[in-house]
């Protein structure tokens, strides 16, 4: 019996994935959960589990294609009659062997069969942390305009090797053409030949561009009167080649849900920046000591962990820091506990996972949640429940030397604290100048959820713990 298995919703509600690599073969036996490919979301690098036990008998998917959900990843031979009446291939048996005086197949049969298929597809294996059952229908394709021959926009030469059917309108100046599917490196090659793959006739699968159809629409505009030759030269790429002067990198993955968020961020909360600059010298001295101490070697306190614990005890004392905007229910929701988000640089952008009941954690424990929330998030490993359910973040611009910046909200979040440089400067101390440790806090909020009084008094509140924590004690 072969059984399909179709791309999942991750539990993020994203339509689309990018394969990384397969772990499997076509041919290898597996076992349930075991892990099978490893796919990109646009918040991290999902492993996928095996939802069956049995032999590969085809991947529908190598690894740089963007697979949409619900599209057929991996076929499977769990065992037993390999065309199952009411399976597609059954089906299919039956439509080109059957008798010619065999009359046709009554309405109220193909009702009971479709009937029964939607059963089987119901009946597929929902596995943990696969979200909701694949969608049927994938998400509406892209489509392409297509200008009129002899406009600025337009390359005779690319229009006369173009299918007549894809530019033959009549209006071509309004006509909508459905863009083809294609996978990632035969669009990187349309690009680099300088075609616009819209108007190549697909041949492959299901409606897919292929490599060959590509080099072949290629050849074509090449075997044209060199007329066009200026026109495409001048639609060449700038980076198809090592000595480009601009290299162009699809948006897509982190780096596009990072942009997406930033911009909703930017344009729906009424963002206000304040500034504090602190002299952290008492907070250095602590961290210090605390490395100093020997049972203490594995945990490596730092001054983002001393920093977190300000945050959760300042968030205690101004609430309104730790609060959202509900904008369908008219209200605003004010959390009694604190999930920590921590920005953190990754080589596929910005993630901001966070860590849970930040609250309930002593120094030492939020120092490990630290490092191991970091180390994952650049594995591309986070959980996607762990990127989503903050409450406040912090970002750490002082590890790249930066004093200060204006920080854009976790969407969703009331503030984010950014925490600059620490460095060694004059200092005034006791009526003294003195060389001390001086670092600046700048701390953004929703002025929507927070007043100028309630963001302050929380800055100053952290200040305070960092300028003297054990003054921290008294607030624990």
């Amino acid at each position: 019996m072969i059984e399909d298995f179709r791309l999942p919703d991750l539990g993020e509600g994203l339509p689309e994935a990018e394969l990384v690599q397969w772990l499997v073969a076509e041919g290898d036996t597996v076992t349930l959960n075991q892990t099978i490919a490893e796919v990109e979301t646009a918040k991290a690098v999902v492993e996928l589990p095996s939802p069956h036990a049995g032999v590969i008998t085809k991947l529908h998917a190598a690894a740089g294609d963007v697979v949409e959900v619900g599209s057929v990843l991996i076929s499977f031979d769990l065992g037993g009659d390999s065309s199952p009446s009411g399976s597609p291939a059954s089906e299919t048996a039956a439509a080109t062997a059957g008798d010619a005086d065999q009359p046709a197949e009554s309405p109220q049969a193909a009702a009971s069969a479709d009937a029964a298929s939607a059963d089987d597809e119901k009946a597929q294996p929902n596995l943990v942390g696969y979200g909701a059952a694949p969608r049927a229908a994938a998400r509406p394709r892209r489509r392409a305009r297509v200008a009129a021959p002899g406009s600025a926009t337009t390359d005779t030469a690319v229009l006369e090797a173009a299918p007549h059917d894809a530019v033959h309108a009549p209006d071509l100046d309004d006509a909508l053409v459905e863009r083809p599917r294609s996978t990632p490196p035969v669009r990187a090659l349309a690009k680099q030949l300088g075609v616009d793959i819209a108007l190549i006739e697909p041949t492959g699968a299901e409606g897919l561009v292929t490599r060959a159809d590509v080099e072949a629409y290629a050849h074509r505009v090449e075997a044209l009167p060199p007329a066009s030759a200026t026109a495409r030269a001048e639609q060449q790429p700038e980076d198809g080649s090592p000595d480009a002067r601009v290299v162009r990198t699809p948006i897509r993955g982190v780096r596009k849900h990072t942009a997406e968020a930033m911009v909703r961020s930017a344009f729906t909360a009424p963002h206000v920046t304040t500034f504090l600059t602190v002299d952290v010298t008492a907070t250095s001295e602590l961290i210090a000591s605390l490395r100093s101490d020997r049972s203490l070697v594995d945990h490596r306190i730092g001054i983002l962990a001393v920093a977190a614990k300000a945050v959760c005890v300042a968030l205690a004392r101004t609430p309104e820091l730790n609060s959202s905007w509900d904008e369908r229910a008219n209200e605003i929701v004010q959390y009694r506990y604190v999930n920590l988000g921590i920005a953190a640089a990754t080589p596929r952008g910005l993630v901001v996972p966070n860590i849970r009941d930040a609250h309930e954690m002593g120094l030492v424990e939020l120092s490990d949640a630290i490092r191991e929330l970091a180390q994952t998030a650049r594995a591309g490993r986070t959980a996607p429940a762990d990127m989503s359910g903050g409450t406040f973040s912090i970002t750490n611009v002082g590890v790249f030397g930066v004093d200060a910046g204006t920080p854009i909200l976790n969407p969703g979040e009331a503030g984010i604290l950014a925490l600059g440089a620490v460095r060694r400067q004059p200092w005034e101390h006791r009526g003294e100048i003195a060389l001390r440790d001086v670092m600046t806090l700048a701390l953004s909020f929703d002025h929507r959820l927070v007043d100028g009084e309630q963001g302050s008094r929380f800055l100053a509140h952290v200040g305070e713990i960092l300028r003297e924590p054990g003054r921290a004690m008294l607030h624990c």
